[in-house]
This record gives C-alpha cells, sequence and structure tokens, in this order.
C-alpha cells in the first residue's frame, strides 16, 4: 500500500511539473498569435496548474504582443509586504506635545515651560502651547495673548508659529515646529 501511494505521489508532481511546463508553452504561443489575450491567457494557466500558486503578470505594457511572466504569487505577495516594511522604517513619526499654562503664570515658570517646549522641538516634535481660562479670566481673554506671542518670540531661533494663537472655548491654542 505504501509503495502505491509513494508512486502515486510521484506521478502526481511530476503531472504537476509536466502541466506547468505545457502552461508555460502554451502562454507562449497563445502570446506569440493574439496580444489581447493576456487575461484568457492567465485563467488557461491557472486552469492548467491546479493548486499551484501561479499566476500571470504584465511585465510590460509598451510591446505588442504584451510581455507577460508566470510568478510566484506567494512571492510576489512577500516581497511587497517586505517594501511596505521598509518604506515604514524609513518614515519619521511627528509627535504633539502639549504645554498648558495659565493667564496668571510667573515669569520663572514660563521660563521654566519655555525650556519644556524648547525640549521638545529640538528632538523633532510639534508643540502646542495651551493657555487655559477659569472663571473670572474668562472675562480677560484678550489681554492673555501677549504670554504666547512671549512664547513664540523666546522660540523664535529654533521655532516658526504654524498655527497663531486661536480661542477654543474656555482656551487659546498655538502650534510652533521646528525651523528647518
Amino acid at each position: 500500500m505504501r509503495k502505491f501511494l509513494h508512486m502515486a505521489g510521484g506521478i502526481a508532481k511530476k503531472t504537476l511539473a509536466t502541466a506547468a511546463k505545457l502552461a508555460k508553452k502554451l502562454a507562449h504561443i497563445v502570446l506569440q498569435a493574439a496580444g489581447a489575450a493576456v487575461s484568457a491567457v492567465g485563467r488557461a494557466v491557472k486552469g492548467l496548474l491546479g493548486k499551484a500558486a501561479c499566476g500571470v503578470g504584465k511585465k510590460v505594457q509598451k510591446f505588442i504582443p504584451p510581455v507577460c511572466k508566470i510568478v510566484d504569487y506567494g512571492k510576489y505577495k512577500y516581497e511587497q509586504v517586505r517594501k511596505e516594511k521598509e518604506a515604514k522604517k524609513k518614515q519619521k513619526v511627528i509627535d504633539i506635545k502639549e504645554i498648558r499654562l495659565s493667564p496668571n503664570i510667573d515669569t520663572n515658570d514660563l521660563n521654566t515651560k519655555i525650556g519644556a517646549a524648547r525640549k521638545f522641538l529640538t528632538k523633532g516634535d510639534r508643540v502646542k502651547i495651551t493657555l487655559r481660562f477659569r472663571g473670572r479670566e474668562m472675562a480677560h481673554m484678550n489681554n492673555s495673548k501677549h504670554i504666547l506671542d512671549d512664547i513664540a518670540q523666546s522660540l523664535s531661533d529654533i521655532a516658526v508659529v504654524e498655527k497663531a494663537p486661536k480661542v477654543e472655548g474656555r482656551s487659546m491654542t498655538m502650534f510652533l515646529t521646528e525651523k528647518r
């Protein structure tokens, strides 16, 4: 029984290899005869190969008849995924760091916040500076805009204002990015 199964497996492998060779010859003949039959050849090759993971891919579009190549689909997909991973490695993700302030901040505290923003900018991150207002501070929002302007002025050597100060609800925000 084992010999029979072994022999049947060998015959199946040889039959599949022969079918692949025949499919290649058939694809070559059909491509020479008719240039527009690429999809039909692909279906014929898939039918002849059965379970084998091969397909017909269009190689060059300019030539008539179109030049085709029988490709291993699994290998093709693997190479595509590998190229995508390589492209992702070369990208740099830019984070947004936020610094929160209140309108009645003291100069030393402001200098500490400016130092933190400087550190974030030198690392290549964007900085969102938020000035939060509470209670009676809401009535004097326009008077507090100078705090964000002072920060932008003190960081002007390494940063540019990406988005100017803008009021959003109970806060005023400004975005800074590193100079290029």
